[in-house]
């Protein structure tokens, strides 16, 4: 496995700097820190953020001015919001959350503090109902309110953009997010977590975020695997290609309104949920259903993530065994006909 310690002591290697090398040129920024798991680079990033007010009233009570206001999405994933709650627990930020990708909302709660450091951070592409953050009215907000915009891009990394560069590629607005957190257990198909950002960021982190200096650094062979993902990423473009074109067959199939690989479709209770998890299993699919806490009681969910080592006939047959589950168009329409009447 290679040397076993946290990378501040014995655990970082040429292998780990190649990396963070090639992770910082995918998503455009100048540095990168890779981290144990997904959950441990948010969990860094957060209480990084939250130092900064202890770092500027040394011995003492930060001062108001001196706190962090962080505004988050409702919807955020459990590593995000565990690490606001820390931050709130050790009162180093105020926290406001957000109605889920509701920008009125957000504008309100920005115009309506008064604290100069601002922080925004949301998921990408959000991995329970798989719809993106609205990263056009977010990049206006950063220009209006002048906030540090942080991302967690667990699920648009080797996914969304032309290169793979996640949704900010996708969305054109690479430029406009200044934290770019990432996993490297999702499209690269391995073990870690990633931040990438400015060289002065990286810093601030290495030095105080927690999960990242008192973890054991990732072990070569996973870094060496993360390494080939990347460069399989970048040779083989056709495999975002092929997850696109799954998409929109399953969209045509269905007629199901979705925008991502990630297809949520909401059944309801528990035991429906598991009973359709149970037949989906029966007829060649594995589908997890999704129940609390993921999600809240009465929206558990079936959730199915497409990939490019699923082929069409794959998809077809996928459609046909959810039919009980799939929403009733026909329905649907006849139901806003008669609204309408």
């Amino acid at each position: 496995m290679g040397p076993r310690g946290s990378a501040l002591i014995c655990g970082y290697t040429t292998y780990h700097k190649l990396v963070e090398e090639s992770l910082a040129e995918l998503k455009k920024k100048e540095d990168c820190l890779l981290c144990p798991t997904g959950f441990s680079a948010n969990m860094a990033v957060m209480t990084a953020l939250g130092s900064i007010s202890s770092l500027l009233a040394v011995g003492r009570k930060p001062a108001e001015d001196e706190r962090i206001a962080i505004f988050s999405d409702a919807l955020n994933h459990a590593s995000i919001i565990d690490g606001i709650r820390l931050l709130e627990r050790q009162q180093e930020a105020l926290v406001f959350v957000y109605k889920h990708c509701d920008m009125f909302h957000l504008d309100f709660l920005l115009s309506s503090c008064s604290m100069v450091k601002k922080v925004v951070v949301t998921d990408s592409l959000f991995s329970m109902d798989g719809d993106f953050a609205p990263f056009p009215e977010l990049v206006k907000l950063r220009r209006k309110y002048g906030f540090l915009l942080v991302i967690d891009d667990a699920h648009g990394t080797l996914v969304c953009g032309e290169n793979g560069g996640g949704a900010a590629e996708l969305f054109d607005c690479e430029n406009d997010i200044d934290i770019s957190v990432g996993t490297l257990s999702k499209a690269a198909g391995c073990q870690g977590g990633f931040i990438a950002c400015s060289t002065r960021w990286k810093s601030l982190i290495q030095s105080r975020g927690r999960s990242f200096i008192f973890s054991t650094a990732l072990p070569v062979p996973v870094v060496a695997s993360v390494h080939a993902a990347l460069y399989v990423s970048r040779k083989e473009r056709w495999r975002r290609s092929v997850v696109w074109r799954h998409v929109q067959y399953f969209a045509s199939l269905t007629r199901v309104d979705i925008t991502s690989p990630i297809i949520s479709i909401v059944v309801g209770s528990e035991e429906a949920a598991l009973r359709a998890g149970r037949n989906l299993l029966r007829s060649g699919f594995h589908v997890t259903p999704i129940r609390p806490p993921t999600v809240p009681p009465n929206s558990c969910r079936l959730r199915i993530t497409l990939s490019a080592s699923h082929s069409s006939d794959d998809i077809k047959r996928l459609v046909d065994a959810l039919t009980p589950w799939l929403p009733d168009k026909h329905a649907e329409q006849s139901y806003a006909a008669v609204s309408k009447l």
